[in-house]
């Protein structure tokens, strides 16, 4: 099954030294059945976005964290892996398209990275901070982060992961 793991730069940057990506929590987002139900309309291609749209949220919450804990070094950019994994388990308890994968993503599983450009910075970290409350409804917030999330993530191969990770350093 596709899954989309949400990550952060300092993930990307151990899953370049060890080979390994480690999800927080073993969550991830996938073309999940209810995934499918929730949405009126919209081919497998368009419900695979959504799930890695799911995982980009998700990678700005991860990130208001490291924000938060004053990680400054850390890129305000979301992250999210896309890999073929075989043992995945359904969350609907969590969101219509989340998946529990149990252990770490394989380099070899990864079929590609999506990061945000630069020039999303700014606009990221504005989300990151907001995303708790636009969770909780508050329209201001939820603008914030639709700002974040009108810029597109870039698609890597993961031969470019490395090299990704080394112009950022």
């Amino acid at each position: 099954m596709r899954v989309y793991v949400p990550a952060t730069w300092p993930m990307l940057q151990s899953l370049v030294k060890t080979g390994v990506l480690e999800p927080i929590g073993g969550t991830a987002f996938a073309l999940t059945p209810g995934l499918r139900e929730a949405y009126t309309g919209g081919d497998d291609e368009e419900l695979e976005y959504a799930a890695m749209s799911h995982a980009a949220r998700a990678s700005l919450r991860l990130l208001s964290v490291e924000i938060g804990l004053g990680e400054n070094g850390t890129p305000a950019r979301r992250v999210v892996v896309a890999a073929d994994l075989d043992d995945v388990a359904l969350r609907p308890d969590l969101d219509d398209g989340a998946v529990r994968i149990s252990g770490g993503v394989p380099f070899e599983a990864i079929a590609a990275v999506h990061v945000d450009l630069e020039d999303a910075e700014y606009a990221v970290r504005e989300a990151a901070g907001a995303v708790d409350a636009a969770d909780l409804g508050d329209l201001d917030a939820e603008f914030l982060v639709g700002e974040a999330e009108d810029h597109e993530l870039a698609w890597y191969d993961p031969s470019e992961v490395a090299f990704l990770v080394e112009g950022q350093a």
